[in-house]
Parts: C-alpha cells; sequence; structure tokens
C-alpha cells in the first residue's frame, strides 16, 4: 500500500520558488501535497534523504520520433550535391523501412531510457509509423502506437502518443514509396485514433492526442475535420510540424495561395490546444495570430541545427506571450536542458548580443521573467500543457514528477539556491541527473534504472542488425 513520502534535498526548486531545508511532500496517490521541514513531516510519512542534491520539475519533451534513434550520426555526411533536410528524409525513410513491431519496441526503450537519464518525465511522441514495410495494414491498426506506449511503460515515462495523420506525399505529388508505412485513409485515420483513445483512456500515465504531420500531408478538409474532432475535447492537444522549411512555405502558396500559419488561422486551426512544431519561417503578422490564438510552439533547437532549418525567432514569440516548449525530435541529441541554451545561444550569434530572452529587462515583453525563470518554465510547465497535462511546477496536487541533480558534479558545482535556476539553464551537464519520478515513484536512482542492462542489450541487437542491413 503506498504511503506518503518526503523527499528531501537540499535544494527544493518547486511552485517557481527556491526551498533550503524543505523537501517535497507527495501523498500515496503521488500527487505534490506541500513543502515540509523532516520534523513537520505528517506522522506514518516515509523520509528519502537526498543529501547534496537539489529537486527540480520534470522536464517535459514535447516532440519526439523515437525510432530515428536508430541512425543517429549515421546520416551526417555530405551527399553529391549538397545536403538539405529533403536529402536526410531519404536516410530516414530507409530506418522507417527497417524496424520490426519488436524493433520499435526496443529502440523506443533505449530512446526513453536516455531521456529519463536527462531529467525527462514526460514525452510527446509524433508517431508517424502505422502500417508494415509494404504498406499493409497490421491485424491490430494501433499495433506500432501500442508498441511506443509499451516502451514508455516499461521504463516508467509519462507518454503521450500523439497519433499523426498522413495522407499523401504533397501537393501534386505521387505517394512516395518511402512513406507506405505512414499512409492511412482520414476514416482509417480517425477510426484509429478513436480507438486508441478509448483503449488507453484509464491508463496511467498514457495519453492520446492527434497530429496532423503537416500541411503537405494532410491536405485543409482533412486538417479542418481533425481540428474540430480535437477542439470538441477538452485539452486534447493536437500538434502539427508547421513552418519548419522554406520550401514547404513555398508548396502551401503553391497549393492555397497562403503560407502555412496564415492558412491554419483563417481556418479555425489554431487555438490553445495546438502546438505548432518549429514555427520557424513565421512573418511578423503570423506570429501575431498565433498568440492571438493561445497556441503554443515548439522548437527543437538540436535537429532544426543538425538539419539546417533556420533559427527560432524566440524573442518575438517571447515578446507576444507565446509559450514556448521545447522536443528532442530527430533524437540526434537528448537534452532538453542544451535544447534550451541553445534557443538563446542561436539568437545571441544572429543579433551579436547577450541574454536575448531576459525578459526581466525589457519594456515592451509580456512576462518580464529572468531568463533562468523563463527557460525553466519552457523546458517543464509549458511542455506539459502542451501535452494537455497538469503539471511541470511540483505545485500542490500536480503530479509529483521530477528529477534531482548532484550539486557535486562538475558542470554545477558551487552552486547556491538563488543561482540554481540559471545554472541549471546555463550549465547543468546530463551527467548530474541522478534520480527520476514520475507519479511520486522512481524510475531512476542514483543514476540507474532496474532494467537498464537488459534495454541496453536489446538496442545493441537491434543496432547490428540494423548496420548489415544499411551496408
Amino acid at each position: 500500500m503506498p504511503v506518503p513520502c518526503l523527499y528531501l534535498p537540499e535544494i527544493l526548486f518547486a511552485g517557481g520558488l527556491v526551498h533550503r531545508d524543505l523537501g517535497l511532500l507527495v501523498d500515496a496517490n503521488g500527487l505534490a501535497a506541500g513543502y515540509s521541514t523532516r520534523d513537520s513531516a505528517p506522522p506514518a510519512t516515509q523520509t528519502i534523504l537526498l543529501p547534496e542534491k537539489a529537486l527540480l520539475p520534470g522536464l517535459a519533451n514535447a516532440h519526439s520520433h523515437t525510432f530515428q534513434r536508430l541512425f543517429r550520426g549515421r546520416a551526417e555526411g555530405r551527399a553529391a550535391g549538397g545536403d538539405t533536410f529533403w536529402t536526410w528524409r531519404e536516410q530516414m525513410y530507409r530506418a522507417a523501412a527497417f524496424v520490426s513491431p519488436e524493433d520499435l519496441y526496443h529502440v523506443a526503450r533505449a530512446t526513453f531510457l536516455e531521456m529519463a537519464g536527462a531529467g525527462i518525465t514526460v514525452v510527446g511522441e509524433f508517431h508517424y509509423l502505422h502500417r508494415d514495410p509494404q504498406g499493409c495494414v497490421y491485424s491490430d491498426a494501433n499495433l506500432l502506437s501500442r508498441q511506443v506506449i509499451a516502451a514508455a511503460q516499461s521504463v516508467g515515462l509519462r507518454i503521450c502518443l500523439l497519433r499523426s495523420a498522413y495522407f499523401r506525399a504533397g501537393f501534386e505529388r505521387p505517394p512516395h514509396p518511402g512513406q507506405s508505412r505512414f499512409y492511412e485513409t482520414p476514416e482509417e485515420y480517425l477510426r484509429n485514433l478513436v480507438d486508441l483513445e478509448q483503449d488507453f483512456a484509464s491508463a496511467d500515465e498514457v495519453t492520446v492526442g492527434t497530429a496532423p504531420h503537416s500541411i503537405r500531408a494532410v491536405p485543409l478538409p482533412e486538417l479542418k475535420q481533425i481540428s474540430q474532432y480535437a477542439q470538441a475535447r477538452p485539452k486534447f492537444p493536437l500538434h502539427m510540424h508547421i513552418s519548419e522549411q522554406i520550401g514547404e512555405n513555398a508548396a502551401c502558396v503553391s497549393e492555397y495561395g497562403t503560407t502555412p500559419v496564415t492558412l491554419a488561422s483563417e481556418h479555425g486551426i489554431l487555438s490553445p490546444q495546438a502546438t505548432l512544431i518549429h514555427a520557424i519561417h513565421l512573418t511578423p503578422a503570423e506570429f501575431e495570430s498565433v498568440a492571438v490564438s493561445g497556441a503554443t510552439i515548439c522548437s527543437c533547437p538540436t535537429t532544426e541545427r543538425n538539419l539546417g532549418d533556420g533559427i527560432f525567432p524566440a524573442d518575438t514569440a517571447s515578446r507576444l506571450g507565446i509559450p514556448v516548449a521545447f522536443g528532442t525530435d530527430s533524437q540526434a541529441q537528448i537534452d532538453i536542458l542544451e535544447d534550451a541554451r541553445q534557443l538563446e545561444y542561436h539568437l545571441r550569434l544572429r543579433d551579436r548580443q547577450r541574454a536575448i530572452l531576459d525578459g526581466s529587462a525589457r519594456t515592451d515583453w509580456a512576462s518580464k521573467e529572468p531568463i533562468g525563470a523563463s527557460l525553466l518554465r519552457s523546458v517543464s510547465s509549458n511542455g506539459y500543457a502542451a501535452l494537455g497535462l497538469n503539471g511541470g511546477t511540483l505545485a500542490i496536487g500536480q503530479p509529483a514528477d521530477f528529477f534531482t541533480v548532484d550539486l557535486n558534479d562538475l558542470s554545477i558545482l558551487g552552486v547556491d539556491a538563488e543561482s540554481l535556476p540559471a545554472q541549471a539553464i546555463f550549465a547543468l551537464a546530463k551527467s548530474a541527473v541522478r534520480d527520476v519520478a514520475v507519479q511520486g515513484r522512481l524510475i531512476l536512482r542514483d543514476g540507474h534504472h532496474a532494467h537498464e542492462a537488459e534495454i541496453r542489450g536489446r538496442y545493441q541487437e537491434v543496432q547490428r542488425r540494423y548496420r548489415k542491413h544499411s551496408n
């Protein structure tokens, strides 16, 4: 029978404030129940001492494609004639065609284990592998979705399975053989989405959302239908890649006479339930429309840097009060805190100035938050909200999803309570992460997972076969 716990670190960051000599009270249901000293904890509370550690809200990975971890570092060479996002996709298609349902499970487990080791407690899995390698429907049309969900459950991560709609290769383009596992008809998609949602309606730490892949993959009539389905359900998330590439915008203009975000705005797609992935190449008017709609933007700086997508103008989003979340996307690197610092550093290189996102020094911004606090909110509670979830601050009544860091780790050695938010963003290395809890249950203890050896071994087996397949 679960009992209330007091997690007692040296420094606690919760509710947006830094506390010394206080621990996080977690009730028997895994919810944050307050902050307490050891002496003032309620009777029968189990105390878990976390000496020389800081405890922070869990990090949210709002945009992930787990199977792409399989070819990390294997698509970095330059192709004859140049290498772009569009040539990189051919490498991705080869990995997508390779994985069996069992392979997908093992790749996802290893990817989620790495996320846990980076302090991530919830992942939004933007999932678009639906069919078998020949493009045929499995007897269970949601088999691959279930495999990814089972992998998250095995590791202990909270997951929002964002089931992706993918209906075509693009405007006036024939079906692409590399996308054969992605395609469904609109009728199949909605039926399978409803089935998945119902099957996991009461599952612990599992939710479902919708993810029309992009304007190029989902025509406008079907996009509107999916959006209406989402908006009819409270907090049901809708995520979509949008304006990642100039070429994507140009194709949308050819088909509809306008760019993707303007199209989405004019047809009621934007809402507080919507999260726009990347959203790099927007006009000032489009940023204004996103702000008015209440939608979130999810930036993926590591992938955007890796693919040469461009720099997301996060200062424009911050000025307008647009919530920004983060995702690891292609798994080229899994480090949400690194993504947050690089978001700022990209802007410093662009403008040749420092502290671009420090709202405390701005007179015309919606938020006056110091830079450390602002980016910590983006890596935690903004990501939870983008996935339709309550959490990310450890406020009373929220899920007790958190991670701890070793205050003696060289990356933050000498940190004090006052500088913790800024040091977490601009200095903390993954090597400092020691414990991770989801719903009050520790899934990582002193840097180790109960099943890590088996997860690593299974992943290595898949990698060996993939290398032979690719050569």
